[in-house]
């Protein structure tokens, strides 16, 4: 699926969800409160690393709707950088694995960010509000450093 598509997608899927005619489960892995951080050393900063996967699911037009994004947080001093990512996986694959999820990557642009964070922003409105159309379920994530052999 094209960056555009999706964006289209999301935002007549977002206009649903303020409708009430959609409901999600949102599964969240996120390392942001884990004590123990790693760390990578680039342009001779040390940057501390958070990782971030969410898994948005809902039933849209009939059909089972699964979307994967992940962000990489690194935080050095006062500044911050981010990588994201998203995935459109098989239907049955739920797992937070760059290495397994890579294979189903789309392109993301700036725009395709801007309104993931939209519904993002939304499902955690109706979530705090006890709507009932979003189950929100959140896990520590572990933090995982690969080390070289």
């Amino acid at each position: 699926m094209k960056p555009e598509e999706l964006t289209q997608m999301l935002l007549k899927m977002r206009k649903e969800t303020q409708e009430g005619r959609l409901c999600w489960k949102l599964e969240i892995q996120t390392t942001e409160g884990n004590e123990e951080k790693y760390t990578v050393e680039e342009d001779g900063v040390v940057w501390s690393v958070d990782e971030c996967y969410t898994s948005f699911y809902c039933e849209y037009q009939g059909s089972e709707f699964c979307m994967i994004t992940y962000e990489m947080i690194k935080t050095g001093g006062e500044e911050m950088r981010t990588v994201n990512y998203v995935f459109l996986p098989p239907l049955g694959m739920r797992l937070f694995s760059l290495h397994t999820l890579l294979p189903h990557s789309i392109e993301v642009n700036a725009v395709l960010i801007a309104q993931i964070h939209a519904l993002w922003e939304l499902l955690m409105e109706l979530a705090k509000s006890n709507s009932g159309q979003v189950q929100l379920h959140i896990m520590e994530g572990a933090v995982n450093v690969e080390e070289d052999s």
